[in-house]
């Protein structure tokens, strides 16, 4: 295969990369009842007059699976940061303990869990549009390649075969997200 196909061809393998690791950071996002730090990423705390990433402030752990404790690197930001956790409107309800603050997070309704496995299935099917537009993207660019038309074949089956792995890996992706979501 020419040199030209070949870039394309890893070009399309970055792009699909990319969708899927995207899609890997969206379902992230979804919380499945289990508590993680990521849930307060989107929290910002007053830091000296500048909104600052809660991550920056203080340590956020899970002591299990159902408490976040944050730690803050100092004990004056505690009523800032449970502000700033309030102010996001995530939903839960931080308890001050004087060296820390608790969040206790509730177990997820059936009803819930179903939207978020809807809203799981919307990422991954975002996925796979990225995916297919990539596919879409390279075969044509390989027609307007000055390949040999067997070439241009083959370059269109070797895509076509790196669009179905990428696919697979969106379904397998889904499919783990859903049971972790669905577990009670």
């Amino acid at each position: 295969m020419n040199d030209e196909i070949n870039f394309i061809i890893e070009a399309t393998k970055e792009s699909m990369n990319l969708s899927l690791r995207h899609l890997e950071k969206e379902l992230l996002n979804i919380r499945a009842g289990k508590a993680n730090p990521i849930m307060l990423n989107s929290v910002m705390v007053e830091y000296y007059g500048t909104p600052t990433p809660i991550s920056q402030v203080a340590n956020v752990n899970t002591p299990d699976g159902r408490t976040l404790s944050i730690q803050p690197w100092e004990k004056a930001l505690l009523p800032e940061i449970e502000r700033g956790i309030l102010q996001a409107n995530l939903g839960f309800n931080p308890m001050n303990n004087g060296e820390s603050l608790i969040i206790n997070i509730p177990p997820l309704t059936e009803e819930r869990r179903r939207e978020l496995v809807k809203l799981a299935k919307s990422e991954a099917e975002n996925a796979k549009v990225g995916i297919r537009n990539a596919r879409k993207e390279a075969n044509n660019e390989i027609k307007k390649t000055d390949g040999s038309e067997d070439l241009q074949k083959n370059a269109e089956i070797d895509v076509q075969e790196l669009t179905d792995q990428f696919i697979k890996k969106v379904d397998e992706i889904l499919n783990i997200k859903e049971k972790e979501i669905l577990t009670v």
